[in-house]
């Protein structure tokens, strides 16, 4: 991440893009805008911004496709906008790879509040061992990469602190409430379908069937990265 911070805000209403832009001036960010699903697509390849604030309800492309998209090559932090406070809407953004979501109205500060956590995040390493390997299975939590037999695959950084979480605790069961608080943080609202919807995406991403490692589910409880 550059050292100030470049925010791409994607909404069809030039409003929040004048008062989001205010905010992030006051805290010295640097910031680009885009007011359709097309142009925010092509803005992300063009500006390679930091953090991209995605609203859902916008022309040409939903805010749920372009994130779609970005996420099938990048793992830029996306904190989805969303105008409905529909379920739904929170849970199918949060499976697409998003990082948080705000809904509206919202207050800039909380916007901001929310930029600060999740940019925090996503540089923030354990002092603990940075790269994991077994049989065939690559996790770096210092460069936000897992390879499966030396291939490289596409993770959300979410993800890869999901899964260095528990493969860094082999065999310890782990709740879905602290797995929220560990990865996503006290300031996290959500509630703990959250994980079950992000461990169901790394599952189809590294499944081998002739793997001696993998994440069990423990009934009622959690999760844990099994090895053997």
């Amino acid at each position: 991440m550059s050292q100030t911070p470049h925010i791409l805000i994607c909404d069809d209403d030039p409003i929040v893009h004048e008062s989001l832009g205010l905010y992030l001036d006051n805290e010295h960010y640097s910031h680009s805008d885009a007011f359709d699903g097309a142009e925010s697509l092509k803005m992300v390849g063009d500006v390679h911004p930091d953090l991209i604030l995605l609203d859902v309800m916008m022309p040409e492309m939903s805010g749920l496709d372009v994130c779609k998209e970005v996420r099938k090559t990048l793992s830029t932090p996306i904190i989805i906008l969303t105008a409905k406070g529909e379920e739904i809407d929170r849970v199918l953004g949060l499976e697409l790879g998003a990082d948080d979501y705000i809904v509206k109205p919202f207050s800039p500060r909380e916007v901001i509040a929310r930029i600060k956590a999740v940019l925090r995040r996503s540089v923030e390493t354990p002092e603990s061992q940075s790269v994991l390997r077994f049989d065939g299975l690559e996790i770096s939590v210092e460069n936000y990469t897992v390879r499966l037999n030396g291939e490289l695959v596409a993770f959300t950084p979410k993800e890869v602190e999901i899964l260095y979480l528990l493969a860094s605790h082999p065999g310890q069961v782990m709740g879905r409430d602290q797995i929220l608080e560990l990865v996503w943080g006290n300031d996290y609202d959500g509630d703990s379908r959250t994980v079950d919807t992000h461990i169901k995406r790394i599952r189809q991403k590294i499944t081998v069937s002739d793997a001696h490692w993998g994440i069990q589910t423990v009934y009622s409880v959690g999760y844990k990265f099994e090895v053997g």
